[in-house]
């Protein structure tokens, strides 16, 4: 008992040593020590962040797309700015009126967002000019600190939607992130939003101690705790800033997408939604609040909508070449299948128009002059597959092979914002005729053999349509960037899968020769390009609204399709006229590097097209 007495005894005595050691330690630092006294009386601790170079973005040949532009930040920590400042010299100095002052020091102090005892934003975007001189006079008012930013540039005013723009984070990123504080930018669209981790970077962080006049006195701790910023990732993207400039300069003053791939990659060439914007308008320059609200009031035009993603049209008469395939593939249809046309389809009392041309004994035949009658014909056969009174089977089958296509459903391209269009299943139709027991029949329905009625689709998916046609039955999913610049992270491997459909290469043959004859000698024959052999199809979809839209899907040469490419212009009438010249202008410039005496003619006149007056 005595040794368990003396053993605590002993432990006390430690405990209590060690206590008296560390506050004489701390009164020699904060009473007899007139150096850290000194230190104490006129400094302060002030934690900088440095904030990282945002990663550039650069076409597939390495032509600049997207840089950084240097502005200045000024923060504040409320506690320390000196009642006696001079408010006057101090607004002059940044071009700013004393009630702006006002109401930018003064915050919410029991909101979380904001304490005084922290840094937080006191005006934005401080042009470099602007800062130079204020920066002089910085001693005179202690409490605010610069830092400088980053804002986006453009050299180019092309692929805004693409590309898209960054904005200040919101309080739902500020709760779920710590990565973001008050006032940082983020991606709001597009590559940047998408890839908005590769691009950021890592922010640093400087230790500062400052006087009480708010100037640098020294490093703290010699630096030990600074931590330097680390960029953000350089990225190649696949498009080809060239051809998307030719493809916005051919869409001006008209409502429409173009989009179009390399087929044997799924990378995206091109991708135009018009009408659109410059995209320095939304650089968060000083008049970056005005520019947007007119952007996106504008209910007319949409520039705000990228119509190559968001929007979901019936793609017209382009969807019967996929048709076909699935109806040779199901073996309820043959190529050489002949389908009496006499201008219009008949069912009982009801007749659906088409237009007049040579007999369709062959598929090539129908594809090349669109024939409505031989695809409704077609699609009946598709879904009558189990007899007439059983059509939801032959829908089911029909779905299944589109959502093989990319039908009804996410490509999964590299943008956020992408729609899924749609694909009437028979639940669908069951719900719209009210009756569980399918009451409805494929002439219910037929219309959407020729791309009309319920199904919808983006300009994307039309484009990738064209690409698995070009590639005989698979494709890599659409994707906006190549690579890592530096090599600092790696494509997603969904885009290096193919994704491949159920149907034979024997069937794919009659489709394309039907394609190649559309523009040789078809409703497609605007598309056509000196020495180029051009697969494609024209379509006009319907509009209960107003004039038709203008539809037409492509992919060349031949025998090695190196684009695929799909056009879409709204209310711009029939897919021969407006869409096909279009696409073959596209084609010859990304082919051939420009556009050829034989097409100047219709250059001009689709540059004059204005559908938007």
């Amino acid at each position: 008992m005595f040794k368990s007495f003396e053993k605590h005894t002993i432990l006390l005595t430690f405990v209590f040593t060690c206590f008296i050691g560390l506050i004489l330690k701390a009164a020699q630092l904060q009473i007899f020590s007139k150096k850290y006294a000194a230190i104490a009386q006129r400094t302060t601790l002030n934690k900088q962040t440095i904030y990282p170079s945002r990663g550039l973005i650069f076409d597939r040949n390495e032509k600049l797309l997207v840089y950084n532009k240097p502005v200045y930040d000024l923060n504040v920590v409320f506690n320390q700015v000196s009642t006696k400042m001079d408010t006057t010299l101090f607004c002059d100095l940044l071009e700013i009126e004393k009630p702006t002052f006002n109401q930018n020091i003064k915050k919410n102090w029991k909101n979380s967002r904001y304490s005084k005892a922290t840094p937080f934003t006191f005006l934005s975007k401080i042009e470099p000019h602007i800062f130079a001189r204020f920066q002089e006079h910085l001693h005179d008012f202690p409490g605010f600190t610069p830092s400088i930013r980053n804002i986006r540039s453009y050299p180019h005013s092309n692929a805004a939607h693409l590309l898209g723009y960054l904005g200040e984070v919101n309080n739902t990123i500020l709760k779920d992130s710590s990565n973001y504080t008050l006032g940082d930018y983020i991606g709001k669209s597009g590559v940047e939003r998408t890839y908005e981790k590769v691009l950021r970077g890592r922010k640093g962080h400087k230790y500062i101690l400052k006087d009480n006049f708010g100037r640098d006195v020294a490093s703290y701790d010699e630096g030990n705790l600074d931590e330097n910023p680390k960029s953000g990732s350089d990225l190649i993207a696949t498009i080809d800033l060239e051809l998307q400039a030719y493809g916005e300069k051919l869409m001006q003053n008209k409502r429409g997408s173009i989009v179009i791939l390399e087929p044997k990659t799924g990378e995206i060439l091109s991708m135009v939604s018009s009408p659109n914007y410059d995209p320095n308008a939304l650089n968060l320059g000083s008049n970056r609040g005005e520019t947007f609200n007119q952007l996106y009031k504008d209910s007319i035009n949409k520039p705000f909508m990228d119509r190559s993603l968001n929007a979901k049209y019936p793609p017209g008469s382009i969807f019967k070449p996929i048709l076909a395939l699935i109806a040779f593939q199901e073996g309820v249809s043959k190529p050489n299948d002949y389908v009496k046309c006499n201008g219009y389809y008949q069912y009982k009392t009801f007749k659906y128009k088409c237009h007049e041309h040579t007999p369709c004994t062959n598929v090539q035949i129908a594809i090349q002059h669109s024939c409505n009658s031989y695809f409704f014909d077609m699609v009946r056969d598709v879904i009558e597959v189990k007899g007439f009174d059983k059509p939801e089977i032959g829908l089911t089958i029909l779905d299944r092979y589109l959502n093989e296509f990319g039908l009804g459903k996410k490509l999964g391209i590299d943008n956020l914002l992408e729609q899924s269009g749609f694909v009437p299943s028979p639940s669908f139709y069951n719900k719209l005729y009210n009756d569980p027991y399918s009451s409805w029949k494929s002439t219910y329905i037929m219309s959407i053999g020729i791309g009309q009625g319920e199904l919808e689709l983006t300009t994307v998916q039309m484009a990738n349509l064209a690409a698995i046609i070009a590639n005989r039955g698979f494709y890599y999913t659409p994707h906006l960037i190549k690579r890592s610049k530096n090599a600092l992270f790696d494509l997603s491997q969904k885009f290096k899968t193919k994704n491949t459909v159920s149907i034979d290469d024997i069937h794919f043959y009659p489709v394309i020769e039907g394609m190649r004859k559309t523009v040789k000698y078809g409703t497609g024959y605007k598309a056509q390009i000196p020495g180029i052999e051009v697969c494609g199809k024209t379509g006009t979809s319907q509009n209960s609204f107003g004039k038709d839209h203008s539809v037409f899907f492509a992919f060349a040469p031949l025998d090695d399709p190196k684009i695929a490419i799909a056009v879409y212009v709204e209310n711009a009438g029939f897919g021969g006229d407006i869409a096909a010249p279009i696409a073959g202008l596209l084609i010859e410039k990304y082919l051939k590097g420009d556009v050829s005496p034989f097409k100047k003619n219709t250059e001009e006149l689709i540059l004059a097209k204005n559908l938007i007056e």
